[in-house]
């Protein structure tokens, strides 16, 4: 069955079925379209790795084989995180692409690309002419590349480490879900050698995923990591998605940590050791996230939501790190890329440093209620989005990402999907019973 590439390609990756939109000869046409596309800046090589689901050792190499069609050579990193693809792009500074469809369950397989320097590739910077040249057909070269294997999961452990100071680390009992995604082979590697105590679950690379969905976003693909954490009295808990770029908290009381409160945790620990600095957050993170930089001593920026912007900013601007409340966390140092193990180990470093635990470090950051990312299916987002705004003529509005509306005490964001008919809310007030009036308000107002 042909490749569907207007099925596939979306704002920020390739994703989809496998077989039915997504087969080997669809990789191997992108593969020399990616070719093709980072050609005119002259890089000479591409990476190319695949994280653990059934096809992604075929995909990954017929992509290779569709680059070398073109004249690129084709550097196999193997088995890998998204965020290790990124390690290898930003210090060897080539091109990647990795195969993943990080948190989709198993029968999905798709493409994360980037540029050297892992300079985002979306819709509006690639992705579109990459897509063209894969519907346009090969257009090959006669010299072929060639391919070369390498592991780079020691460098990549080092540099991971390079962001906390290794000898203020604790003794501390984590626990770890990785879901049986990447985060099984990035964890072990990461921990050999630390002080602490890593008990993990689900280590075992299968693209499967027979235990749960490698989905931590989703509250019931947590309870294992809950009740373990509770059995074993640990410290932490750590949940991984299927390609490990993203990590959520869960406390020593199995109460989860808000992708939000997990971003102020690593932002005011950050500020500790660079005063001042620049912090990035998305729009639909907790007002908790700037007011916490700002008493850090350091300058909160308000982004758009999704990595390209994010990067865009902290490219912009300087900044040192960028959090978004969906658990993407992001490090100048780790060319501005997101990375859900060097989330953790600071984590780890600041509780290392704050006995009294991690209920205790994120209960001063913990100060709204919120109602989560709600969806609601519409016909015409704008004209949706146009009505809200005019129930609340006398509000503080914004149109950075959708339309924003801050009321003072409570505050919500209407935005359309990428991708879907849908309205996606995010709303946050002083209390639960707050929240669940305010979103029945404009709930009214969608419907």
């Amino acid at each position: 069955m042909a490749t569907d590439y207007d099925a596939i390609f979306k704002a920020y990756d390739v994703r989809g079925t496998v077989g039915d939109q997504l087969d080997a000869d669809g990789a191997r046409a992108i593969g020399g379209a990616f070719a093709r596309f980072v050609a005119s800046s002259d890089a000479g090589a591409v990476l190319v790795g695949r994280d653990m689901r059934p096809e992604g050792e075929e995909f990954a190499t017929a992509f290779g084989d569709g680059a070398m069609d073109h004249g690129i050579d084709v550097v196999d990193v193997g088995l890998c995180a998204t965020d290790m693809l990124y390690f290898a792009s930003g210090s060897l500074s080539l091109p990647g692409a990795v195969f993943t469809a990080s948190h989709n369950p198993a029968g999905y397989n798709g493409i994360k690309m980037c540029g050297a320097g892992a300079a985002p590739i979306s819709s509006d910077t690639g992705l579109e002419a990459i897509k063209a040249m894969a519907i346009a057909g090969p257009d090959p070269v006669p010299a072929k590349g060639t391919r070369t294997i390498r592991n780079l999961l020691s460098g990549y452990v080092a540099h991971v480490r390079s962001f906390v100071d290794t000898e203020a680390l604790a003794s501390l009992l984590v626990v770890a879900d990785t879901a049986n995604g990447m985060g099984g082979l990035v964890v072990p590697a990461v921990f050999d050698g630390l002080p602490f105590t890593l008990d993990h679950l689900y280590p075992e690379l299968d693209g499967t995923f027979p235990n749960h969905p490698a989905d931590p976003l989703q509250p019931e693909n947590q309870k294992d990591l809950q009740n373990r954490v509770l059995a074993l009295s640990a410290d932490i808990g750590l949940a991984f998605d299927g390609d490990a770029d993203r990590m959520f908290l869960v406390d020593e009381n199995a109460r989860p940590v808000s992708g939000s409160l997990t971003t102020a945790i690593i932002a005011c620990s950050i500020l500790d050791r660079d005063p001042g600095a620049v912090m990035i957050h998305n729009l639909i993170c907790s007002k908790a996230v700037p007011e916490a930089i700002a008493e850090g001593g350091g300058r909160a920026v308000r982004t758009r939501v999704g990595h390209s912007y994010i990067k865009q900013a902290m490219a912009e601007t300087g900044a040192v790190f960028g959090g978004e409340h969906s658990g993407h966390y992001y490090f100048r140092d780790n060319y501005r890329a997101d990375s859900g193990l060097i989330a953790a180990l600071v984590v780890l470093e600041a509780l290392s440093r704050h006995p009294a635990g991690l209920s205790d470090l994120a209960s001063s950051f913990d100060r709204y209620a919120s109602s989560g990312e709600l969806n609601a299916k519409v016909a015409d987002a704008a004209e949706v989005i146009e009505r809200v705004a005019a129930a609340y003529p006398d509000a503080g509005q914004d149109r950075l990402d959708g339309l924003t509306v801050d009321l003072g005490d409570w505050w919500f964001n209407l935005r359309p999907s990428n991708t879907e008919p849908l309205l996606r809310l995010n709303l946050e007030a002083p209390t639960p019973d707050a929240v669940e009036q305010r979103v029945a308000e404009i709930q009214a107002l969608i419907a």
